[in-house]
């Protein structure tokens, strides 16, 4: 059985390799970005490079689009030269964007008026997961269409879960990223204290690590705290995007949700600091400046 040709929209930090590894798994991908350059950084690995969503999309099988912020994803698919303007009618498309479910529920519509199928696939799992090919995946969308795309998403990642309806995956999205900073917050108050107190940071982090405080926040970000290491493989400024749209869909459902809202303030305060470009990391700079450390 032939493999699907694909259209991938956003070849930043994630989508580039995650591109990669739909050509080594023997997908035709055509990419483009708003960014030409690195869309072309592709063409070595066999992607062919355009300079619109709208082709992007012409004779592709799907579509997968990963960009930064609801805006953005509106622009892709609903812009003048948008996926929406050349989608065929049963082709699929796939946002793994993280963006607003509300959002999410509009482009559904507007893709399903040209007789094609949107799934809203947000991932976790940060740059490692992309290149490694091990993202979770959790989708919201059709069944039929979740069953298309599964060999899409089994190139891309491991852990792939069908979750409810279009913004289904998008919600998840975002009660990922409020335990996610929350674990972040928490080794970072560790580290934060260990330092204080005069700890070995990393003797520290091996007792702790193989405990009930163990976490992958734990295992990967906070050893780089220690090591005042900030390089980002996800942006301090991105997850105050994605924690915005907690904060949105929070108040929408009249929630309150105290731990995720300090996290916003801590982390605007790396933001005011110019550190909105470094890794979520950068957390432990914010405690370092608190406690004078």
């Amino acid at each position: 059985m032939a493999k699907m040709h694909v259209g991938f929209v956003g070849t930043g930090i994630m989508g580039a390799p995650m591109a990669r590894n739909l050509l080594k798994a023997g997908f035709t991908v055509t990419a483009q970005n708003r960014t030409r350059a690195k869309a072309e950084a592709l063409e070595a690995d066999g992607a062919t490079v355009v300079d619109t969503p709208a082709a992007a999309a012409e004779g592709a099988d799907a579509v997968i689009t990963i960009v930064s912020d609801s805006p953005d994803v509106e622009a892709v698919y609903l812009g003048d030269d948008g996926i929406c303007s050349t989608i065929g009618r049963g082709k699929l498309t796939i946002d793994m964007s993280t963006i607003s479910p509300m959002v999410a529920r509009e482009v559904a519509k507007a893709v399903e008026a040209k007789g094609a199928s949107f799934l809203d696939a947000p991932v976790s799992g940060g740059e490692g997961g992309a290149i490694g090919g091990t993202l979770s995946i959790m989708i919201g969308g059709p069944t039929e269409a979740v069953e298309r795309a599964r060999p899409l998403f089994e190139a891309m990642g491991k852990n792939i879960v069908h979750i409810g309806e279009n913004g289904a995956g998008q919600l998840t999205k975002l009660c990922n990223q409020t335990a996610a900073v929350l674990t972040i917050l928490g080794a970072a108050e560790a580290v934060a204290l260990a330092e204080k107190s005069g700890l070995d940071v990393g003797k520290m982090l091996e007792a702790i690590g193989a405990g009930a405080a163990g976490s992958w926040m734990i295992s990967n970000l906070a050893p780089l705290m220690a090591k005042k290491d900030y390089r980002p493989g996800f942006m301090i400024d991105l997850q105050q995007k994605d924690l915005r749209l907690v904060m949105e869909t929070a108040r929408a459902f009249k929630l309150s949700m105290p731990g995720a809202s300090l996290v916003h303030q801590l982390y605007a305060s790396n933001q005011a600091a110019g550190e909105g470009a470094e890794g979520t990391q950068s957390m432990i700079k914010t405690l370092r400046r608190l406690g004078a450390i």
